[in-house]
């Protein structure tokens, strides 16, 4: 089996603002063995514009440097012809789908999911396997005891070799995922402290401003940590509309 393990650079957190991809790299695992460095594709993209400012604090990636890059046009066919057929393997997937369609429908070579076999979300497979823990790549590193002394800012290379090592310890076999990753006594004491029922509390409702401002915030987190951040962990679930009784 051929698996792709793939990370972006953005400008910004949103696609929908017109930000684009500026970096993008893609490492090469057949049959569960890392291929050679010389098998990964990396590439430095000019974006066509600067970075938002929580953006570039991310990557550290420059106009300047990226000025003399080329387009995302230039290395398109190189880049599906890399994963074509490949299962693609991406922590947060859709914020990465959702940029590499947006290149893609720019160019008129319609979605990712048309060249590849399927898309994998590591985000997701953690969530299943730790549900109420942190799950952002940096977490999942130090949970599988993953070496990240390297990484300074977020690379899109770099992040896919974590990524990697991430993947083969969380699909490793069932019995030794229990023998060295069990929860301890103390865990498991928490979590279940976590899930007592408690009575509703009582809460002022926010503005559409202020609650428009909260989630611009949390997706920037969310970009940060490249998955959801610890508040929405615990975000409050809409309440039912209470039923009056017959009379």
């Amino acid at each position: 089996m051929r698996q792709i393990f793939l990370d972006t650079e953005t400008t910004g957190l949103r696609v929908e603002d017109g930000n684009r991809i500026l970096e993008i790299a893609a490492v090469e695992m057949i049959d569960r063995k890392l291929s050679a460095p010389d098998r990964h594709l990396h590439r430095y993209i000019n974006p066509g514009r600067d970075s938002e400012e929580g953006a570039l604090n991310v990557h550290g990636l420059t106009t300047q440097f990226l000025s003399d890059k080329p387009k995302f046009a230039a290395i398109v066919d190189e880049f599906l012809d890399f994963v074509k057929g490949s299962e693609l393997i991406i922590h947060n997937a859709p914020f990465d789908v959702g940029y590499l369609n947006m290149e893609l429908e720019k160019l008129g070579r319609g979605k990712i999911e048309d060249y590849v076999e399927c898309v994998t979300d590591t985000l997701k497979m953690a969530k299943d396997l730790w549900p109420g823990k942190r799950n952002s790549l940096d977490a999942l590193c130090d949970r599988y005891e993953v070496d990240r002394s390297g990484r300074t800012l977020h690379g899109a290379l770099i992040d896919c070799e974590l990524l990697a090592e991430v993947y083969m310890a969380m699909t490793r076999g069932q019995d030794s995922l229990l023998i060295d990753f069990a929860p301890t006594l103390e865990e498991a004491a928490a979590d279940a402290l976590r899930r007592k029922e408690r009575p509703p509390l009582i809460r002022a409702q926010a503005s559409a401003e202020d609650l428009a401002l909260h989630q611009a915030y949390l997706a920037e987190l969310d970009k940060i940590n490249k998955s959801d951040c610890l508040w929405r962990e615990y975000e409050p679930k809409p309440e039912p509309a209470a039923t009056e009784n017959p009379q």
